[in-house]
């Protein structure tokens, strides 16, 4: 097992695409699309259906030929070589198992393929089932596991082949919200743990926060923003991710002389870079907090929510509805109809100039 993962860590390659464009007829899936992927991250692209991700990844792994631009696996220009040559293996969403093949023989087709000796065959098939945490289950069939030891042979099964980039194509999308969470803790971890490059497709945005280095924001065939998860959800480049990422309440300001002004509550908040004038607030629901008395937006509830951990209001002020997700007020609910002051932390909120929106480069 210490040996495949030595040679996985080795072979982890950079990934660079240059302005790749991508026509479907009259179409434009992908629009100038530039990514520069470092050796050993996971870099997430994410984006609602039809945003041009899953074309991405596919001209990655040479599924797919640009109209244009450049695809680099480490120094090499790969666009002109076909999906067997680029070192690539992909896991896909429906896992594209064999049913009638045992799990030995799922993971060792591409073996096979190549022609590799028996003993070489069952040393590697063996080396990886421990890594991906399946010993003993050689004999058994696709339709005798649970959907996540599905995941796994899957996972095992590009593993195998000693890829220099690992592909993710929406592989949890099967999986029930429970066993999301724990396989997508899975795959972070072994992805950590081997350094392997990875690039990751998905259209949730929880699976993304929780399991990349780097997240690629995509709309309409192109890119809204690249950065840590951090950086995305606390400093989003457009309303577009602002809205995306999360949930948001983007609310008209005004912003002067370090005051920052929403329907009639001003408040002190600097952030490098605003200009004075008009503005669109970002605000997260959950660092929005509630009181019946004090300085803040005033509003009405027109809705409330007990959710376990927080009280979800939605808040109808004169600057709109404000939606907050309120710990403090769990247990002493705040009632429908009832008046209310709202108090932003700076923790959650972000100054976006009034004219970006999803169409921005």
């Amino acid at each position: 097992m210490a040996e495949l993962r030595a040679v996985l860590h080795e072979e982890a390659a950079r990934v660079r695409l240059d302005s790749i464009i991508k026509r479907f007829g009259a179409t434009t899936a992908v629009d100038r699309v530039s990514l520069d992927i470092p050796s050993g991250k996971l870099v997430t692209l994410l984006g609602p259906s039809g945003c041009g991700k899953t074309t991405t990844l596919r001209i990655i792994a040479g599924l797919e030929h640009p109209t244009a631009g450049r695809v680099f696996i480490g120094e090499e220009d790969v666009t002109p070589l076909p999906a067997a040559n680029r070192s690539i293996t992909m896991v896909f969403q429906a896992y594209a198992l064999f049913p009638h093949l045992t799990v030995f023989e799922n993971v060792a087709y591409g073996l096979r393929v190549q022609r590799r000796p028996e003993e070489e065959v069952g040393r590697r098939v063996q080396e990886v089932l421990h890594l991906v945490g399946l010993p003993g289950l050689e004999r058994r069939y696709p339709a005798q596991l649970s959907g996540g030891q599905q995941q796994r042979v899957a996972l095992a099964r590009a593993l195998v082949m000693k890829p220099r980039v690992l592909l993710f194509d929406e592989p949890l999308s099967n999986l029930d919200a429970k066993l999301r969470k724990r396989v997508r803790a899975d795959i972070r971890q072994l992805q950590q743990e081997l350094g392997i490059t990875s690039v990751y497709v998905t259209h949730d945005q929880a699976e993304a926060l929780a399991i990349s280095d780097v997240v690629v924001v995509m709309n309409g065939g192109r890119v809204e923003q690249i950065g840590p998860p951090t950086d995305l959800y606390r400093r989003p480049a457009s309303r577009f991710v602002a809205d995306f990422i999360g949930e948001a309440n983007l609310l008209p300001a005004h912003v002067e002389d370090g005051m920052v002004r929403v329907g009639g509550y001003r408040f002190a908040y600097r952030q490098a870079g605003v200009a004075a004038g008009a503005a669109t607030l970002m605000a997260r629901p959950e660092t929005i907090q509630v009181a019946t008395e004090g300085e803040g937006l005033r509003g009405r509830i027109r809705s409330a929510f007990f959710m376990g951990t927080f009280a979800d209001y939605i808040i109808e002020t004169e600057a709109g509805e404000v939606s907050v997700a309120d710990a403090a007020s769990v247990d002493t609910m705040h009632r429908v109809g009832q008046t209310v002051t709202l108090r932003f932390s700076p923790s959650g909120l972000y100054l976006l100039p009034p004219a970006t929106s999803s169409a921005s480069p």
